[in-house]
């Protein structure tokens, strides 16, 4: 108790515990320099937080002979943490220094001795409560390991739930890019069309505003004659009216509606075609190495800086490559590659099997650029050189139904290589870049045959 009351006595009004740099006010309250100041700060008032009595000073002296009180009663309590009071034996009064391992619940010597614990396992309190912190141990140690990982699996979805958000945003301004584009090439071509039609109705209006001024010039001739001559020149002036009747509405003298509305939307489709381009073999920015960046259309990749992208099981994380957005499972399809002459490279076809992280062992075909050597690659058949200089755009044919990947020089249409290939699955385009650190950029031009 008298430990009790010394902490008692030498604890801060303010925070409740033992005083930290302690402070003396003029009326001789003493607090915590640190608790004063953020009482004083919070309340914008310097007084005591006890007796209310308005502070002489800003910055109260440091209470020295209390701050020393305190820096012994600390240290002496750190040399001697207060005991925890003994349990007694509910049964004998005696201190529980045993624990039965049988039973498993502490004991004291009398009852060690007694008959309900007879060849019972008894060990000391601290032996059974170190046995059962082993044995806590070894069971929160695969739980920890289980935490880990479940806490490492929850990082790696928050990373992926944000690159999603991250992709939707992206994809999302750029189909409204593409929209926007389309919206000004509708409304511009509109416009056009609303000006040539207004041109056409001026010069038309026009033509028949001089028609009617001749007309009205014409008619008061005749009508001066017909007032002369009326009986003699009746039969001439009925011939003279009804070629006036023809000449009143010349030919071509309306509006040209079937040239305006005629097949318009097709008109205008056919525009937006020579605008738009085609691609049919689209690269897959999910299976893009994090150091390959692909074009906003996915037609071509550049190697980069690594960007901060998932883990997921679709991305290449050890070779540098990127598959088609679209496999194939039948039919014949065709598609040339524009690639680096002075980097290494590599085209071809890999699996829908073939393995994504770390390094790929079996399921591709394709032909590569390394070290300047035009080489063809499979996991079947050992690679093969080929007599190849200089290529700039190869051309790739594969016939999945025939079970053949040809490759050809699409500059000099000179056959390269071809691999025969049976019982496979749903076969994917890839590019690889070889040389890791170099930059280079190919454009896909995609045609499907």
């Amino acid at each position: 108790m008298e430990a009790e009351d010394a902490a008692k006595d030498l604890s801060c009004p303010i925070c409740f515990d033992i005083f930290s740099d302690p402070v003396v006010l003029s009326c001789s309250h003493s607090f915590c320099r640190a608790c004063l100041q953020r009482w004083w700060t919070e309340r914008r008032k310097d007084t005591c937080p006890l007796c209310k009595e308005v502070s002489s000073f800003r910055s109260p002296p440091c209470n020295l002979a209390l701050k020393n009180l305190c820096e012994t009663f600390t240290l002496e309590r750190r040399k001697n943490p207060p005991k925890e009071p003994e349990e007694l034996c509910s049964l004998h009064a005696e201190t529980l220094k045993l624990f039965c391992l049988d039973h498993q619940r502490p004991v004291c010597l009398v009852c060690r001795d007694a008959k309900d614990h007879s060849d019972h396992r008894i060990r000391p309190i601290g032996e059974a409560a170190q046995d059962s912190r082993e044995d806590l141990a070894r069971i929160l140690k695969p739980l920890k390991k289980k935490l880990a990982l479940l806490k490492q699996a929850k990082g790696s979805c928050d990373g992926t739930a944000e690159h999603i958000k991250t992709q939707s945003k992206h994809t999302e301004r750029l189909i409204r890019n593409h929209f926007n584009q389309l919206h000004r090439l509708l409304e511009e071509e509109e416009e056009a069309r609303v000006a040539a039609m207004r041109d056409e109705q001026k010069r038309k209006c026009r033509d028949m505003k001089d028609r009617i001024e001749v007309l009205n010039r014409a008619i008061r001739v005749l009508s001066d004659t017909i007032r002369t001559a009326e009986e003699e020149l009746r039969a001439a002036d009925l011939r003279f009216l009804q070629n006036y009747k023809a000449a009143a509405t010349p030919r071509g003298a309306l509006i040209d509606e079937a040239k305006h509305l005629g097949n318009l939307a097709y008109n205008i489709w056919t525009q937006l075609k020579k605008t738009a381009s085609y691609a049919p073999v689209l690269l897959d920015p999910n299976t893009a190495h994090p150091e390959l960046v692909l074009s906003a259309d996915l037609t071509s990749v550049t190697f980069g800086p690594r960007q901060n992208l998932p883990e997921n099981p679709e991305r290449f994380d050890q070779h540098h490559c990127v598959l088609g957005a679209e496999g194939f499972t039948s039919g014949t399809h065709g598609w040339d590659v524009e690639v680096r002459r002075d980097q290494n490279w590599g085209v071809g076809v890999v699996s829908e099997l073939v393995r994504r992280k770390g390094q790929i062992r079996d399921g591709f075909w394709g032909i590569c650029l390394f070290n300047g050597d035009v080489t063809a690659v499979s996991h079947l058949v050992p690679s093969k050189r080929l007599p190849v200089k200089k290529l700039r755009r190869v051309k790739v044919q594969l016939d999945w139904d025939g079970g053949t990947l040809s490759f050809f020089d699409l500059d000099s249409d000179r056959h390269i290589h071809t691999f025969i290939h049976r019982g496979v699955s749903k076969l994917f385009v890839t590019w690889a870049n070889l040389a890791k650190g170099l930059r280079l950029k190919k454009k896909r031009k995609s045609m499907k045959y």
